[in-house]
């Protein structure tokens, strides 16, 4: 079993509709799917790995050779570490510090992070158009000022799992399902390792060159009013190869009030499945239970 692989390209042509259906199935049944002809230049793709990796080993690998959690690894036995993640991880925001070492790094992910974030708008586009919204509602939500202003978050994570000596003792990150929107992961295409939950089943996402991940977090299950879920996912860790991972999230901002469409909701039900909250509450409630069931965070914030 495999998560779907859709050709983004073929939106444009007379395989619109059948595009669509198959992108409205992967969000209903898979929360994750793959995109091939996703409009990014293969040779841009190539530099963020590139420079990436390079990072990495400029700027992260002994420090993280020499960290707490090697250390941890090391003298803990037999037994397996529940708390923490076999993970080196960065994120970049428009208003972050960039690592600057690293020649070619920022110009690379500056550009890379422009693309992905219109792919993201195209996505969001079609998500509107499957669930019946008006174009431009789901982002339009996202801004949360009803004024047009871009106020939505855009952050991208640059992780590495290098190798484990014990991946049986460690994961590289825990089972989760993502608190914000819509979430674009670049991954390795040769070191393997990322694996959703799908009807009680861990499945791999097999890594393919130059495709781009798609899943759907919390915020979209709540706009689609449940038609949409986030899916549990997890990194194993491995004994061989260094994986790479580029997911960017495209989030409400912190003051963007979530609720379910109103055109999705059936007319008549005392009690709506899914709360009406701002998303800096729901964030408050995520960072301490992220490794956490997500039913729980939606009571939390509907207690607010």
């Amino acid at each position: 079993m495999a998560i779907p692989v859709i050709d983004f390209s073929k939106l444009n042509g007379q395989e619109r509709a059948n595009t669509l259906a198959q992108i409205a199935n992967a969000c209903e049944e898979w929360g994750f799917f793959q995109l091939v002809n996703h409009g990014i230049a293969e040779e841009l793709l190539e530099r963020v790995k590139k420079v990436s990796s390079e990072f990495y080993k400029v700027e992260r690998e002994e420090n993280f050779k020499n960290s707490g959690l090697v250390n941890l690894l090391n003298e803990t036995g037999d037994e397996k570490l529940e708390n923490v993640d076999w993970e080196d991880v960065i994120t970049l925001t428009d208003d972050s510090q960039w690592p600057f070492r690293t020649p070619g790094f920022q110009e690379t992910m500056k550009e890379y992070r422009c693309e992905l974030k219109k792919l993201a708008e195209k996505v969001m586009e079609v998500m509107d158009e499957n669930l019946g919204l008006p174009k431009g509602y789901i982002k339009k939500a996202f801004d949360g000022t009803g004024e047009g202003k871009n106020t939505a978050f855009f952050g991208t994570k640059v992780s590495h799992y290098p190798p484990c000596p014990n991946p049986e003792k460690v994961t590289g990150l825990r089972a989760h399902t993502d608190a914000g929107g819509v979430i674009l992961l670049f991954q390795d295409d040769e070191v393997g390792g990322l694996q959703i939950l799908k009807g009680g089943q861990w499945i791999d996402i097999q890594p393919l060159k130059n495709t781009i991940v798609i899943n759907t977090g919390d915020q979209i299950e709540v706009l689609s009013n449940g038609r949409y879920k986030s899916t549990w996912h997890r990194v194993l860790s491995t004994v061989d190869g260094n994986r790479l991972s580029v997911a960017s999230f495209y989030n409400p901002s912190l003051e963007a009030t979530i609720e379910p469409a109103t055109q999705l909701v059936v007319k008549g039900r005392k009690e709506e499945t899914y709360p009406k909250f701002v998303f800096g509450d729901y964030m408050s409630v995520y960072v301490q239970q992220k490794f956490m069931p997500k039913e729980p965070r939606f009571q939390a914030v509907r207690a607010m």
